[in-house]
């Protein structure tokens, strides 16, 4: 018989973040600091409007890019928060989650062979799309000393005549690390003068605890050539209602829009109801999560340095990435051990990219309480393997 296997299918490796979820769900009493979840549920009147949906019987398809009215609501947000401008008619898409999002925004892009910039450590999914769009992921391994910035310098180095896209995921998933004004006209300079495009992950950008977050879109000579993703998961609390969203030129969102209408048909009516009550009467919400992550921030970045580990603060979403280097153990090992040994469950930072390994992701996005309990459990561990 023919295999029946795709290469490129068969060539990618699962995601190691859902290797740990799956052993934790199994185990009595672990702790689990491993998931990027809100614990938030998600706020009631966002709730009741999906219910009141329901009950009215609204439970038909809605166009391909999504309800107008959700569109118009999403055009109002970015305006008034970041002061960008886009129509509602033929620059929006509503999506299955943000990583829909990106998929589509992918694959609507990149021709076969040509090469797509991705800064590591970085959310697992930019270069299996990349790959399943017949594209080069070209990785650029960012650094701790560089509190993992993308810096001018690391992307000129990595641009070549083939370059057609960049990725852009900041705040970053897994390392939690953010770019001001100037750091993003830096490298809005570099895409214009080579001609590259952007696809900016912002998913995070509600969560951003040192200064207000500004899209790379933002920068004059960008807008017409970002793509600009977001969701409702991690600023609403939404993630099982699975709806983003991408904005984007009308040559480019025409493709996505195709590519969305084939493979999806529409997102979810019930969460594109809900999705216009979160963004009309929501901001409080969003507030007021923001400042409960912020404080349990503050609280995981103070534990990890006071039992020793390194760990540079991060000013974005709501991971931090403590160095293990130390123990000379990969990070593999490292949360191994501290799941067999002690019942808590981290994500080794390899899983984000080869240059994460000899760190852990630890998500706060959990109760003060939980917290507490798993750094008394992981500085347990950090201190037996000093003792050795």
């Amino acid at each position: 018989m023919k295999n029946p296997i795709s290469n490129v299918a068969m060539n990618m490796q699962p995601s190691g973040i859902r290797k740990f979820f799956d052993i934790v769900s199994e185990m009595k009493d672990a702790i689990s600091l491993g998931v990027g979840e809100p614990d938030f549920d998600t706020p009631w009147h966002i709730r009741e409007e999906g219910i009141y949906s329901l009950e009215k019987g609204r439970t038909f398809y809605t166009s391909n890019a999504g309800l107008m009215d959700l569109r118009n609501e999403i055009c109002n947000y970015l305006d008034r928060k970041l002061g960008l401008q886009y129509d509602p008619a033929k620059e929006v898409v509503v999506t299955v989650g943000g990583s829909e999002a990106i998929d589509i925004a992918i694959r609507a892009m990149i021709n076969p062979g040509d090469e797509v910039l991705v800064p590591q450590p970085c959310f697992v999914s930019y270069v299996p799309c990349v790959q399943l769009a017949y594209g080069v992921p070209v990785t650029i391994d960012l650094k701790e000393e560089d509190e993992f910035k993308l810096t001018k310098k690391l992307l000129l180095e990595h641009i070549t005549d083939k370059t057609k896209l960049l990725v852009l995921p900041f705040p970053n998933n897994p390392t939690g690390a953010t770019l001001d004004k100037h750091e993003l006209e830096e490298i809005a300079q570099v895409c214009i003068e080579k001609d590259i495009y952007v696809l900016s992950d912002e998913i995070y950008s509600e969560l951003s605890y040192k200064e207000k977050h500004i899209s790379i879109a933002c920068i004059p000579g960008m807008k017409e050539r970002t793509v600009l993703i977001n969701g409702f998961s991690k600023a609403y609390a939404m993630t099982g209602w699975r709806l983003g969203y991408a904005c984007a030129p009308h040559v480019i969102m025409e493709q996505m829009i195709k590519l969305h209408q084939f493979a999806i048909m529409c997102a979810p009516t019930v969460s594109q109801y809900a999705a216009v009550e979160a963004l009309k009467n929501g901001d409080r919400d969003v507030e007021r999560m923001c400042e409960s992550y912020n404080e349990r921030r503050r609280f995981v970045v103070y534990r990890l340095r006071e039992m020793g580990l390194e760990c540079f603060e991060p000013y974005g979403a709501f991971y931090v990435f403590p160095s293990i280097k130390k123990f000379g153990m990969t990070s593999e090992e490292f949360a191994t051990r501290l799941l067999q040994e002690e019942k808590v469950a981290v994500v080794p930072g390899d899983a984000f990219g080869k240059c994460g390994e000899g760190y852990l992701r630890i998500s706060y996005a959990y109760s003060i309480d939980s917290l507490k309990t798993a750094l008394d459990r992981v500085e347990k561990f950090v201190k037996k393997l000093e003792q050795k």
